[in-house]
């Protein structure tokens, strides 16, 4: 499709796919916190799991490039 490969495709919409879909998760959980008035605690405690997830994506991309600049 357009010259482009799936392997190509894959990772286009694996790598920016999910990054744009964090984005929105943290736009919600923002959102979250404001309408429930969690406070500083409950808003820290909010972001501190999806920040959990953002560094697991973030390692997995960093993994990744070592390991093929490596090779």
């Amino acid at each position: 499709m357009l010259g482009f490969s799936e392997e190509q495709i894959a990772t286009f919409g694996l790598t920016f796919g999910v990054g744009a879909f964090i984005l929105y998760m943290l736009f919600i959980i923002a959102q979250l916190a404001w309408e429930s008035k969690a406070g500083k605690f409950g808003t820290f405690v909010l972001f501190l799991g999806l920040a959990f997830g953002m560094v697991g994506f973030v390692a997995k991309f960093l993994i990744q490039w070592f390991l093929t600049a490596a090779l």
